[in-house]
This record gives C-alpha cells, structure tokens and sequence, in this order.
C-alpha cells in the first residue's frame, strides 16, 4: 500500500535538537529549498533529491543522524562537516605568556580541548518562523604553534539547511586575552572562507559577553544587511557606543567610543601654575577626544585628573611591534640620559646656545654621555633612536648632519634656501597667494593696534624694481606671503611674560616674489608687538640689504620667521591638522558604521594607531609641563594657540588636495561654488533640515555619499565645538 503521506526529501526535526543555540529551543529545519542563501556569503549548500543519494559510506562529508522522539518516530537530519582554523597570536602580555596559576588552568583548558568557544551564526533567519536560526556550537582545541601563533581547531556538524555563515561568536576561556589574527572556515563544496579579526578578546571570566565577528564576505551598508545579522551588528554597535556602561573610568579591556573635551592637559591638583583651558568650548573650540571615564580634578571641577596611562578602546593600542618603536617610557629613559648631557654643552643656560658653534658642535663634536652598560636597556636603545653613537672610552653622541648644511655650512640662512624651504621645507602649508593689497589685519585695533602692514608699496617696489611693479605682481600672482601676524599676535606678551622659559614671540608677515626662474624670493619681513601699558605698537619691516648691520637684521628676521614657521608647524600642521583633528572621525566611525560596513573597511587602515599615538601626546608631549611646553616658543600657551588656529583657520572642505592648494592660490572654495578642477557641489537637500552649517559643508565635500552615511559618520555637532 502506497503511504498517502510520503516521507520528504529531508526529514526535519519536531521535538527535539541535535544542535541548540543560546535560548535552547527545538531547531526547525524548514523547507529544505530554503538552505540556499540569497546573499552567498559562505557555503551555499546546495539541496539533493533525498536524503539517501546524498549520503555514502566511508569518510564522508555528509552525514544522515537519527533520534528516537517521545512518540517512538524516526527523524533523520542531514549535515555537513566544516573545520574552522583559529590562529592566536603570541603576545607578551596576553594568554601564555606568564608563569602563574592562571597559566597552569589555561594550559589544563588546553589539554581538555576547551579553549575557545565557537559558534557559527546563520546569515539569514527561519523563512518559515521568521526566527534567527540557532547558533551551531563547539570547541576548539589547541592543534600546533610556531614562533608567532597558536593554531585552534574546531569541527561541526551543520545541518545542511542552515545556509550561509554569516558570523562567528567566540567566547575566551583563558584567564587572560587573547589576538585573534584570523578565523578560517573550510567546507565541502567551496574554498576556505575567511573572518579577519585581528582584535583582542577578552576572557570571559572579565566578561561574559561573547565576541561577534563578521565574514568578510559580509560587507554591506544596513539596508542590505542579511536579516540573520541585523541583530548582531545592532548589539556590535551598541558596545561600541557604551549604551548602558556605567559612568567610571574606561579599563583596558574595555572597547567603548565615546566624546569628550580636552579637558586633561592640566594638572592643577599638582600645581596651580599647571593648570590650563578646557579645550573644546565656546571659547576655545577644538575637536573631541576620546572619552576615558576619569573623574573631576580636585582644585577644577572642568578639568580631568590624570592618571599614568591614558585610556584607548583596546583594538586601538600598539600591537607589540609598534609598541616597541613608539614607546613613552623608552623615549623618556632616553631624554633622562641626553638631556643632561646637553645642557653641559650650553655655557648659560638663561641664554640657550651661546653662539653658532655651539650649535655647530653638536654635529662635528658630539655630547659626552653617561657611561652605559653595552648590553643594558640605554646601551641598546640609544643608536637606535639617536642614529649616531660613536664607541670610544666615553660614549659620544653624535647629531646627524642634515644634508644641506653637508653640502654647504651657511647654506640654511641664504635668501635662495630660505625661499626654498618655504615649499620643499618642513611646512609648505602655510604660504598663500596675495589677493589684495594693502595687507590689512583683523583683529581688534582698539587692542592691537593700527591693523595696516607697514610693508609699503614703495618697499615692494624697490625690491622687484626692473622685474615689474607691485600690481603688476598681484595681477599676475608673483606675490606670495607667510602671514604668522593675527594668529601669533593676540599671544605676544603673555609668551614674553612666562617666567620659566626664556622666550620671545612676535606677529610676522613675509612676502615673498616669485622669479623668472620658478624660485621664491624673499622681499620684506615685519615683526609687530602690540601694544601694552601705555606704550604704543612696535612693528618694523626687514629687507635684504648690503651693510653690515642690516645684513645681520635681516638673517635675524629670518630667524624668527623660520622659528615661527616650525612652532606653527608642530602646532597646527601636524598635531591640529594631522592626529587631533582625525581622532573625531574614528570616534564617530567606530560608533556609528559597523565592520561590515564598506566605509568603516576603507577608512580602518588610515587610521590605525592614531588613537593610541593621541593619547601618548596628551601624556608626556602636550601636556603641561611637556615637552612641547618646554621646547617651543609659545610655551604653556602653545596648544592654547593650535584652539585659535582651530577656530579661525580649520575648514573641513579644505583640508585635502587639490582644495587646500587652490584656496592658497587665490580661489578659495564656498559652499555652492566649485573651485578650481573640482566638481560642483549638490544642493543640499531640504530633507536633510537638522544638519548643521558645517555639516552642510562635509556634505558638499562628500557627493558621492549617500544621505544615510552622511548622518552615520558625521554626526557633528558631537563632533565638533560650533
């Protein structure tokens, strides 16, 4: 007799699970036509006819499983074998790196086969429950290690409908972290399918939250994100952002990215004469940094107490190798050791340098240093970052001769050099085509002063004189200028007032003339004081010239100019331009664009290590009392003054090539006009109302992004003090 109610080609499970995920319930296999994964992320099985034909005898791939229900019914489960490569990298401070008792469980863990816990997550959820499908578990066991990493292997049985892998969860049983490098899945019917992870998981002893990564086949905005995966990425998301994190500091382990001001350059509880501004407010605008949960100063309630080590989510620390040549107590040991023995070479040190051959010895002579152990710590960190050390009776450190002064000694303090460097130097982002003339300051004359530069169209004239006049030189844009006045001069006396560091500070504008030749030439300096107690504004104007006095004045000018020139540079070229203003950008997109997002895979590798880099600045470079307090000209008022070029100067649509070089040239960009060789920008949308006047600026600088990552990865007015 024929069964009125055939058996199906794949059997499914009524009751009870051969494989339960975190809620334990029944599995339900559905429709066996539905194990095809309409993304195609990893191993789309493909259906059989029926069960029998699909399975043989032997070492198969595929294996049928029966189980004995409460009714006495057969059902039968076809599934698939797939072997999944973890490799964990050996690290010093992570997992097996210490003789413990924590070790001695880690290594027992090893040996019983349960270090890591495994689960694979399908990418699409139950077609007929409308469920996500139950998670498939297992252990992985130590298989082999080399010099760098630690093998991890794990077997499964996958029911063949369970379609695609979209995620894997893994859960660390040691007692410490471990770097996962990367997760291999190997199946029957494709090649290996690749999850890159490298990224610290935390044991679960200091968290029980299992670590969540994607394959990375799975790249795609939200919208298409496979439904089995919305869940996942939402929660990543969530953890990133600290939703329901208790309000205490941030703990090494932790991976959470959030706001905050620089609020954490001062230490007034040590000192009152370190405190300094909260950076970030209606007064002093600048960009956020990276929350560390610390608590209030004592003496100033808006400042930050600080602490030996400054908080960074923990994917964004150094991997070892750079920790070992980017090291804050390294680089101090070695200034410990050189410092002193530079300051022997100063005969005052109220002064500095004495004289030029002061310098000059420093490159031909060499500074005595303290003996040193050959095979010590300083004895083998000193060549390394100080390039020269000659091995005699007493160690003689020896500063690398730059190239220029090889080839010529007086090279640097030539008219022809000088024009040079302002290009091929150490900032050629500050030179800017004259627009307009007479050069007019912006500041308050009522405070500073007469605002018109005493450079003369009769001083302008005489230099060019036989070339051209000085309109001629505007019209055809031969006129360019290194414009230090209105940043520099609000500062002047306040640098001049400092006690501690023997300085000088004044307002400077250079002009500069471009020849025949393509070569810049310098025509006039000025330097300006504002004025104070009742004395009026100083301002002079240098120029080239013959006699000996004024030839002197002239390479002296250039001297404070070029001082200028590298103070802005360090300040506001490269900590303000380059470091502080990026750390916004990776705070908003680790929080905001989850790692399958193909955004988040193009901007990861730019900004790699900037986090940790920031936050070794704030330690011991920016900080009160730090080394760039104590070796610039600004002093104590040095990243007070990157705030006011923050503030006036800082364009976002401006920061990049070929904008930058053309609103230098003489066409700036606005909003609603293209530049030069630059695409027009779009109108801005009336849907888009809440954006802000400088989010409306990024939007018109990014096209080609659509509105939704727009709002994503630029939420600015958390980014940004407006």
């Amino acid at each position: 007799m024929l069964n009125p109610h055939p058996t199906p080609s794949l059997l499914t499970l009524r009751k009870k699970a051969f494989i339960t995920g975190d809620n334990g319930t029944d599995y339900d296999c559905g429709n066996p036509t539905l194990f095809q994964s309409h993304n195609t992320l990893a191993f789309p099985f493909k259906p059989h006819r029926n069960a029998r034909s699909q399975c043989h005898t032997g070492n198969s791939s595929c294996q049928i499983k029966a189980l004995a229900n409460e009714s006495r019914t057969t059902t039968v489960i076809t599934t698939i074998n797939l072997k999944v490569v973890v490799t964990i990298r050996l690290t010093v401070g992570g997992v097996l790196s210490n003789l413990s008792l924590m070790r001695a469980l880690d290594d027992i863990n090893d040996l019983l086969g349960k270090s890591l816990l495994l689960e694979l997550v399908a990418a699409e959820i139950d077609p007929d429950t409308g469920l996500k499908k139950d998670t498939v578990k297992d252990y992985a066991h130590r298989t082999s290690q080399n010099a760098n990493d630690i093998t991890y292997l794990a077997e499964f049985k996958v029911p063949t409908d369970f379609g695609s892998v979209g995620a894997i969860l893994i859960e660390n049983e040691h007692h410490k972290e471990v770097f996962v490098e990367s997760v291999v899945i190997e199946g029957p019917s494709t090649g290996p399918i690749t999850v890159s992870c490298n990224s610290w998981v935390h044991s679960k002893f200091d968290n029980p939250e299992k670590r969540a990564f994607f394959v990375d086949k799975v790249s795609c905005v939200p919208s298409e994100t496979p439904s089995g995966l919305k869940p996942l990425r939402e929660k990543e998301l969530a953890i990133l952002q600290g939703e329901g994190a208790a309000e205490v500091p941030r703990e090494k382990k932790d991976r959470i990215y959030d706001y905050d001001m620089y609020n954490d350059l001062g230490d007034p509880d040590k000192d009152p004469d370190l405190a300094r501004p909260v950076l970030g407010t209606k007064d002093h605008p600048y960009p956020r940094r990276c929350k560390t949960g610390r608590p209030r100063s004592k003496s100033d309630p808006l400042s930050e107490l600080r602490s030996n080590e400054v908080y960074v989510p923990r994917d964004e620390a150094f991997s070892e190798v750079k920790n070992l040549t980017f090291n804050t107590k390294t680089v101090f040991s070695v200034l410990k050791a050189v410092v002193p023995s530079l300051e022997t070479t100063i005969i005052d040190k109220e002064l500095g340098f004495p004289y030029f051959t002061a310098i000059e010895s420093l490159f031909n002579e060499g500074v005595n240093l303290p003996q040193l152990d050959d095979n010590g710590f300083l004895g083998n960190i000193l060549p390394r970052l100080l390039k020269s050390l000659e091995d005699t009776k007493n160690k003689i450190l020896l500063f690398e001769t730059p190239e220029m002064i090889d080839r010529d000694k007086f090279g640097w303090i030539r008219d022809e050099e000088f024009g040079r460097q302002t290009l091929a130097g150490l900032n050629p982002l500050s030179i800017t085509l004259v627009k307009e003339w007479p050069l007019i300051s912006k500041l308050d004359p009522m405070v500073y002063g007469p605002p018109e530069s005493v450079i003369t169209k009769e001083i302008v004239d005489r230099q060019i004189r036989g070339f051209c006049t000085l309109e001629e030189a505007i019209e055809n844009k031969k006129l360019y200028i290194l414009d230090y006045h209105d940043i520099f001069l609000p500062y002047v006396h306040k640098v001049r007032e400092q006690k501690n560091l023997k300085t000088t500070l004044y307002g400077s504008r250079t002009l500069m003339y471009l020849t025949t030749t393509g070569t810049l030439r310098p025509l006039a300096i000025e330097l300006v004081r504002p004025p104070k107690d009742n004395k009026p504004q100083w301002k002079r104007v240098f120029t080239p010239c013959w006699d000996a006095t004024g030839m002197w004045l002239w390479k002296l000018a250039k001297v404070h100019v070029l001082a200028h020139d590298s103070g802005y540079h360090q300040l506001v070229s490269h900590w303000l331009r380059t470091h502080c203003c990026t750390e916004p950008y990776i705070i908003a997109t680790n929080r905001q664009l989850s790692k399958m997002h193909p955004i988040h895979n193009l901007l990861h590798p730019h900004f790699r290590y900037t986090m940790e880099i920031n936050a070794l600045a704030r330690e011991a470079l920016i900080n009160s009392g730090g080394i760039i307090e104590s070796c610039f000209s600004p002093g104590k008022y040095s990243i007070e003054l990157s705030s006011v070029a923050y503030d006036q100067l800082w364009r976002f649509d401006q920061e990049a090539l070929p904008a930058d070089l053309i609103a230098r040239r003489g066409n700036p960009i606005s909003p609603g006009q293209a530049g030069e060789s630059t695409p027009p920008y779009p109108v801005l949308p009336e849907r888009l109302p809440h954006l802000t006047r400088t989010s409306w600026r990024v939007y018109h600088t990014m096209p080609s992004f659509s509105e939704e990552i727009i709002i994503m990865v630029f939420p600015i007015n958390r980014l940004f003090s407006i």
